[in-house]
């Protein structure tokens, strides 16, 4: 009891320095996975998109819209647009329309956009043109060839275009990547931290979550690690995510696993496996509670060219 409640101590302690860490740059790891010009021309009408990647776009001409789960927002000239990875969005487009769409994937393991309010629309600064089409240059033949996103956002192209980003010269790579961090930066400029919860018991309980998805995560591991009784750790943490423990970790589990149903050649079965799933019945479940679509549905939905 006296070790908890030291370690309870200690933690409190260096829980600033916790925070922290979660919003260090070494957790970007950012590839480009398409970028191009787009000319729609009316045709920009997609329902219910939800990506593992993460979509910029930058307007030149015409007007169009992205609905969100909480808002319809406007798309106009001069102005950025974000939609973080899993987001579900609709796109609608009334006529032409011109923009540069910048597609980016994170290989670190916790993806720190989420820990952010961003704004989904900014006036970026006068030259972030000019690094897009730079940009554009140092990432040849990524330009997407269908404008729906339900053949694009599969297996074969995902996998494709981050080798052939990671068999570019290292130069490009390197300023790549710090083109990515300034068009970043435009945005995180005017976010806000998530406040998820108020207790740092929690806090501490997520940031443990996150960084162990790949393994198996118990109730029992859970309360040991926060030093809590199993009741009183299922009390608290419904309480501040209105979900239990295990049921946050499973959907945190089954988002790791869209993302590499679409850009790893795994089986089902392997990459259940690395999630810490050793029922993939479970696993299946799971997912097709959380997606609507089974795992194998899920893969073969996003091989499929809809055009």
């Amino acid at each position: 009891m006296f070790e908890c409640r030291l370690l309870s101590i200690i933690f409190v302690a260096f829980m600033k320095k916790n925070t922290e860490m979660n919003s260090d740059i070494d957790q970007m790891h950012y590839l480009v996975l398409h970028i191009g010009e787009a000319h729609c021309r009316a045709n920009w009408n997609f329902k219910d998109i939800s990506s593992p990647f993460t979509r910029m776009y930058y307007v030149t001409e015409g007007h169009a819209r992205i609905i969100l789960p909480d808002k319809t927002q406007d798309l106009r000239p001069g102005f950025m647009y974000i939609v973080p990875a899993f987001t579900p969005h609709s796109y609608v487009c009334r006529e032409e329309f011109r923009h540069y769409y910048i597609h980016i994937y994170n290989e670190a393991g916790h993806d720190i956009l989420e820990d952010w309010d961003l704004p989904t629309e900014i006036l970026p600064d006068s030259g972030i043109l000019a690094r897009i089409r730079k940009l554009h240059e140092l990432c040849p033949e990524m330009e997407l060839t269908q404008t729906d996103p339900h053949y694009y956002d599969n297996n074969s192209i995902l996998d494709r275009n981050i080798q052939k980003n990671k068999r570019r010269e290292l130069y490009a790579r390197v300023e790549s990547r710090g083109i990515i961090y300034q068009l970043l930066a435009q945005f995180l400029h005017g976010a806000h931290p998530k406040q998820y919860v108020e207790d740092e018991r929690i806090t501490r309980i997520l940031e443990h979550i996150r960084a162990n998805l790949e393994g198996r995560t118990d109730l029992d591991s859970l309360a040991a690690f926060s030093c809590l009784s199993k009741d009183h750790l299922i009390r608290i943490f419904k309480r501040e995510m209105n979900m239990t423990p295990l049921a946050y970790v499973n959907r945190k589990k089954i988002e790791k696993a869209q993302l590499r149903l679409v850009t790893e050649t795994a089986s089902v079965k392997e990459i259940a496996y690395q999630l810490g799933f050793e029922d993939q019945t479970y696993f299946n479940r799971m997912f097709k509670k959380i997606t609507g679509t089974t795992p194998t549905g899920y893969r073969e939905a996003s091989r499929k060219p809809a055009l």
